[in-house]
């Protein structure tokens, strides 16, 4: 039960730091294109690069309720792929190919970028 409420906690915490990254997006560039939520993927991609590489390092461990908090969590709750699914598939009905495509191109390559990244930094410094 402890660890479910950690993963809760964790959940909240990373869906209100979406919400206000995404509203930060929207009200610098506007919402014509989803790039909240590319960053907030971004973002997400490359912190659980950093916990992986961290916790791969044989120098670093995560206790499992730390890990579970922090990746399930937070992490789970910040990064929006269901939100990404819905604004691409709403940039397809409105005939918006361009950016829907651009949105799928830059939030899959742009998060696998990050991860990599992310994983390759942690390891460098542990």
């Amino acid at each position: 039960m402890r660890v479910i409420l950690l993963i809760a906690f964790g959940s909240a915490l990373g869906g209100v730091a979406r919400y206000l990254v995404s509203g930060f997006m929207a009200e610098r560039v506007g919402e014509a294109f989803p790039w909240g939520t590319l960053l907030v993927n971004v973002v997400g991609s490359a912190l659980i690069g950093v916990l992986a590489g961290l916790e791969d390092a044989v120098r670093v461990g995560f206790p499992p309720e730390a890990r579970q908090f922090l990746m399930v969590g937070v992490l789970g709750g910040f990064t929006t792929f269901s939100a990404f699914s819905l604004q691409t598939l709403r940039l397809l009905h409105t005939g918006d190919w361009q950016r829907a495509g651009g949105n799928v191109l830059l939030s899959v390559c742009a998060c696998l970028v990050a991860v990599a990244l992310g994983y390759r930094l942690a390891r460098m410094a542990a």
